[in-house]
């Protein structure tokens, strides 16, 4: 028996660094409806759902193809975690459907590669996990930070390595998670148990959080 795949989109209506984020217009379209779209695009995502406290959001979610979830403003806070629309979204949908596996989608991360919703969740398959997350390989670099007033390197300055020699580490990028949908209700963590990641190139690591970044994203309409 194959595993009930879905998709719950979170896109909040309030916004502290850009109002209306997930509605502004990227590439021409709202914000809201390229993660849509990669979702309805996936030969494995049986259904795709759209969590939201506001009603222009549902209202287009419903136009680009979505289902669509009333959140509670009480969850709909800028403090409130995404792992508490999870939940909702994993409770209201369980009523009418049992499903086995949630992708979790960002819709600040508008850019992906063709097909990686499907690719990871192959690799998520095959390595038998029990959680995912997307990334981008960086290496550690030159960081300074400030500590009692006085900076600090995570380097040897005075020895300076070659860029290449540098460890490399992953970044969570935000584009999308993956999970088991009982073993998330009983952790409340996005991220547990057997956790893999799934690579994407820096090119498809940004993400909508300020003004300045809506330039740089329909710059690279190409990508789209």
């Amino acid at each position: 028996m194959k595993d009930k795949i879905v998709a719950v989109i979170l896109a909040r209506g309030g916004s502290k660094g850009i109002k209306n984020k997930n509605i502004i217009k990227i590439n021409k379209k709202p914000l809201i409806f390229w993660s849509i779209k990669a979702c309805l695009d996936s030969k494995k995502i049986k259904s795709t759902w759209v969590s939201s406290d506001s009603k222009k959001i549902l209202n287009l979610a419903k136009k680009f193809g979505a289902n669509t979830i009333k959140r509670p403003k009480l969850i709909s806070k800028d403090n409130s975690s995404s792992e508490k629309a999870w939940l909702h979204a994993i409770n209201i949908i369980n009523k009418n459907e049992k499903i086995d596996t949630v992708v979790g989608i960002q819709p600040t991360s508008p850019l992906r590669p063709k097909n990686s919703i499907d690719r990871a969740l192959t690799y998520y398959s095959i390595k038998k996990l029990d959680s995912l997350f997307t990334a981008e390989k960086i290496s550690d670099h030159f960081i300074w930070k400030k500590a009692k007033k006085k900076l600090q390197a995570n380097y040897n300055y005075k020895k300076r390595p070659m860029r290449q020699r540098i460890k490399n580490n992953f970044l969570e990028n935000g584009s999308f998670y993956i999970f088991n949908s009982k073993k998330f209700l009983k952790e409340k963590c996005r991220l547990f148990g057997k956790i893999g990641y799934f690579l994407m190139k820096k090119i498809y690591s940004f993400q909508i959080d300020e003004k300045e970044d809506i330039q740089l994203i329909n710059s690279l309409n190409k990508y789209f």
